[in-house]
């Protein structure tokens, strides 16, 4: 199939337009966007895509295993009040309620900077996040190359960051990000905390990349208090210079996937409850980073 590919930014990431993924029902497109995916550094746009829950899981698919899939595992317990009630495998973000006065989706996610699901010993892979209703302004997702951000780093920072790991941590984001009531304690007992290097290599590419971030990194493992701070607070700066960065004006209908163990997301939050948001996520599982 013909399409229109464009590159986002230079050296990172493309997008896509002119195709129809409810047609391709062998998958053949889907395997060759993988490639295109991987190519542009894991991070792709694919506009004006008008895809039902059952085909977005099925697209998705194609990039591995989903978190809620039969036989794997879920997101955390704090999040299951917004994953689709009908399907496990999809997370929800809106700023809606319905009639009843439920959220339709999670208010106010990802705004701040992080890689999904990095407290996992198996942090994610792919996220594949479909816009169904956007607000007309606002509501960007802005979007850190931390391979880009590695490459750029001296000779000697590489060599003092390439020994070191660092815990990530679901409680750092819970106990700003979450009301009280909604986290679930059992979140916090160490299933939700995971110790990976800082420095990781793609298993596909080989490239290498951070991989910290201030929405669930909480300290790098055998330095003190401060020592850790003084070094994490130099990586959360440099890797979101404006060089390494992309920021995603929605389209309604847009799909948009990134790869969480290359890139760093961040939602803003600029928009008012009467300008409708809803979006269905899903997240494929990694692989243990190293």
């Amino acid at each position: 199939m013909d399409y229109e590919l464009h590159s986002l930014t230079p050296g990172f990431g493309a997008e896509i337009s002119g195709i129809d993924l409810t047609a391709d029902a062998g998958g053949n497109l889907a395997a060759d966007l993988v490639g295109v995916w991987r190519d542009a550094g894991g991070m792709l746009v694919i506009h004006d895509q008008d895809l039902s829950s059952e085909q977005h899981i099925a697209f998705s698919r194609h990039f591995g295993p989903l978190f809620g899939d039969p036989n794997e595992v879920p997101l955390q317990d704090t999040v299951s009040r917004y994953i689709h009630p009908d399907f496990p495998e999809i997370y929800r973000v809106s700023n809606q309620v319905d009639a009843d006065g439920e959220p339709t989706g999670r208010k106010g996610a990802g705004t701040y900077w992080h890689s999904d699901v990095s407290f996992r010993d198996r942090p994610a892979q792919a996220s594949i996040l479909h816009g169904k209703r956007v607000p007309p302004t606002g509501g960007d997702t802005i979007f850190a190359n931390q391979a880009a951000a590695y490459e750029a780093l001296s000779d000697s920072m590489k060599e003092m960051l390439a020994p070191l790991q660092a815990w990530h941590d679901f409680e750092v984001a819970a106990r700003t990000q979450y009301a009280k009531p909604v986290v679930v304690e059992d979140d916090m007992a160490g299933a939700n905390r995971a110790l990976h290097p800082i420095v990781r290599t793609h298993p596909e590419s080989g490239r290498k990349s951070l991989f910290v971030n201030p929405g669930f990194t909480s300290h790098i493992d055998g330095f003190a208090g401060d020592e850790s701070a003084a070094i994490l607070g130099f990586l959360y700066d440099y890797c979101i210079r404006p060089e390494f960065l992309y920021r995603h004006r929605w389209r309604e209908k847009d799909l948009v996937i990134w790869d969480n163990r290359a890139i760093m997301h961040f939602a803003v939050m600029n928009y008012t409850d009467d300008q409708p948001r809803y979006m269905e996520r899903c997240t494929v599982i990694g692989e243990r980073p190293v």
